[in-house]
């Protein structure tokens, strides 16, 4: 909950005030950290999934991570609709702030009714023995789909509805069900997001990253250690995390998918400046490549030093 509460909106701060370096007017920077703040759930599970993330990292950490990085896309929304609105100075204050109002708390109500109502009509589908085991795999896809339509239909915040719908769900459906979803969830995210990353290598703004001048390398810096790093360290003892946890926790928060999305919604509301593209797509493109690199050697030094720790006392 920390990491939530706490640790998100100090993250949309440092960003912001990292993309203060570009010279960005205030409002923009506190867009760009907005956007920037989430922890992107299909990176972050490429490292805390698996085989080899099973053997090498204890299994607290990484609940911890795949809880958050789940969590935080979605809840992010409020941070980004209130920076958007700032941004528009032509926007009416009063219509603006009710539209944000209305994209979170609508997005709360309509993705716990669909999340509760699929549950529920799983459980008795079951009990009744009326669902094949194979549309039973598929059924969190159907349902992430289904709500996301009626979300654009509604005008509220799309990720925001899948997660509170996810939650509601999983509150209704037993363990032995989840599991298996969980997989087939797990594989369609790592095959979407290859031509995901595809497409958002075919539209990186070259031109508009070099017109943000050599500043954009402090930028970089910036938001690659002291985005998220500290502030994960300085919670560890209210997350009774080790310092070598926090350590990992906090540098394996990576910015991905759901920064993208913010930034398409960003423009999409409006926000014309080209500069917040430019300084958005930079951040992700250099986290991946930062964050693949580094994922398996973190790893493999992370497991290093809990195999060189003292071995605990017996009695």
């Amino acid at each position: 909950m920390l990491l939530l509460v706490v640790v998100m909106p100090l993250a949309a701060f440092a960003a912001g005030a990292a993309a203060l370096l570009l010279g960005l007017p205030l409002a923009l920077a506190a867009l760009v950290g907005a956007c920037l703040c989430p922890t992107d759930p299909v990176l972050a599970a490429s490292v805390v999934t698996g085989e080899p993330a099973e053997r090498d990292l204890p299994g607290r950490l990484r609940a911890l991570l795949t809880g958050e990085s789940g969590a935080n896309d979605g809840l992010a929304l409020p941070l980004v609709g209130i920076a958007v609105v700032v941004v528009l100075p032509a926007t009416h204050l009063g219509d603006a702030f009710g539209k944000v109002a209305w994209e979170v708390a609508g997005g709360v109500v309509i993705g716990l009714l669909a999340g509760l109502a699929a549950g529920w009509a799983l459980r008795a589908a079951t009990r009744q023995r009326d669902l094949e085991e194979g549309p039973k795999l598929v059924f969190t896809l159907l349902l992430a789909v289904s709500v996301l339509g009626i979300a654009r239909l509604a005008g509220t915040g799309g990720v925001l509805v899948v997660f509170v719908a996810g939650l509601a769900y999983n509150r209704m459906v037993a363990e032995s069900d989840r599991g298996p979803q969980d997989a087939v969830d797990e594989a369609v995210n790592r095959y979407a997001v290859l031509p995901l990353f595809l497409v958002f290598g075919a539209v990186l703004p070259w031109r508009d990253w070099v017109d943000l001048g050599p500043a954009a390398v402090l930028f970089v810096l910036a938001i690659l250690l002291m985005r998220r790093v500290p502030f994960v360290l300085v919670l560890a003892r209210p997350l009774c995390l080790a310092r070598r946890d926090a350590l990992f926790a906090g540098w394996f928060g990576p910015i991905g998918v759901s920064a993208l999305f913010y930034l398409a919604h960003s423009i999409h509301e409006g926000v014309d400046d080209p500069r917040l593209f430019a300084a958005g797509t930079l951040a992700v493109a250099a986290n991946t490549v930062v964050f693949g690199l580094t994922a398996t050697p973190g790893r493999t030094l992370y497991a290093k030093s809990r195999a060189a720790d003292p071995p605990r006392s017996s009695r």
